[in-house]
């Protein structure tokens, strides 16, 4: 029998961060350093906990060295072969692998055997697909962690509690959540499934520190506000896509359009991925992402500067002094209006 969850759930949208007293003088006084025990692989993680996204124009090898600068995470793509991963173990240092995931879904554990076989720096496993309610999903997590007991897993994506907490305790030790927000996802529209990302982020992280598991808010980020808001939420990681497109260390073709650089930018079940990597659209299933290009944003690190930047500075309007107490000291208002816009294009 069809049923109406009557609760109200919030995107990031919807809401704004209260200030309050501070004793920071300085913006440069936030410590963005996070560490984290993994409740499964016993390893501990020290970075900064923003991450790009798994998909081909953003995961990128030039974008993991590029984004370990600052110690922050890449889960690079998985349609890099074996020798591309030789090649690159032989060229990084330690603080890259330190940083990084090897990505693959549920028809890969053979590839993710071989390239771990061959670059055993690797310590993160980041096993993705589009709907991880499914059971054959689940048991997957379950066997690959069975086949790498010292690995640290993240896997989903999902967006409830109790799937967050079954996930974690067949193995993960990072659920991903986030079905739909993507800038580039249709899942929302070609399915109607979906859950706001605030909500969502809140409710699964509220389930997996309950088990000393933790979560990635994975999509949704449409400017540096919206990565505190995360954070603020309670997401141990932040996870970008198209906030990380369109640079120098990006993947996609670089393209001249009436004399202004564009990049491709594309989601992972588009019409272009497919087509790309599975020789097109399955006749039982359809498309749900797109194909976009996007503006030609030059070098990655001025706009993660921008974005740690943005970051520090909520810190600093709440009195949060590291970024482990922003949740603490996030209280969320709702509201009709993000910003004004007399001046946007």
């Amino acid at each position: 029998m069809p049923r109406i969850d009557q609760e109200v759930k919030l995107d990031f949208k919807d809401v704004l961060i209260r200030p309050k007293r501070s004793t920071l003088k300085s913006r440069s006084d936030v410590d963005l350093m996070r560490a984290y025990p993994f409740r499964n692989s016993k390893k501990e993680y020290n970075g900064v906990p923003i991450m790009a996204a798994n998909m081909d124009t953003v995961g990128t090898f030039e974008m993991a060295e590029a984004l370990a600068e600052f110690g922050m995470f890449t889960c690079i793509h998985k349609h890099y072969s074996v020798q591309d991963w030789v090649a690159f173990d032989k060229r990084s240092k330690d603080e890259v692998f330190e940083n990084i995931a090897l990505s693959g879904g549920t028809g890969d554990l053979d590839l993710l055997t071989e390239i771990s076989q061959w670059v055993p720096r690797l310590q993160y496993i980041c096993l993705d697909v589009a709907n991880g309610y499914s059971e054959h999903f689940i048991q997957f997590v379950e066997k690959v962690r069975r086949h790498f007991p010292e690995h640290t897993i993240i896997a989903g994506n999902v967006v409830t509690p109790e799937i967050v907490e079954e996930l974690i305790l067949k193995g993960a030790d990072i659920v991903k959540v986030g079905i739909g927000p993507g800038s580039v996802c249709t899942t929302r529209v070609k399915t109607g499934i979906g859950y706001p990302q605030l909500s969502a982020v809140m409710e699964c992280a509220d389930a997996a520190h309950g088990l000393g598991g933790h979560i990635i808010s994975d999509g949704g980020c449409t400017c540096p506000g919206d990565v505190a808001k995360a954070f603020g939420a309670g997401a141990d990681f932040v996870m970008l896509g198209g906030m990380l497109a369109g640079h120098d260390q990006s993947g996609g073709e670089l393209i001249t359009r009436n004399g202004v650089k564009l990049k491709e930018f594309y989601g992972m079940s588009s019409k272009k991925a497919m087509e790309k990597h599975s020789g097109g659209v399955a006749e039982y299933r359809a498309s749900e992402g797109k194909a976009v290009t996007v503006p030609y944003r030059g070098d990655v690190c001025d706009t993660v500067k921008d974005v740690l930047g943005g970051v520090r500075s909520t810190c600093t309007y709440v009195g949060a002094g590291k970024l482990k107490e922003l949740s603490k000291r996030t209280t969320f208002i709702r509201v009709t209006q993000q910003e004004n816009r007399v001046f946007s294009n």
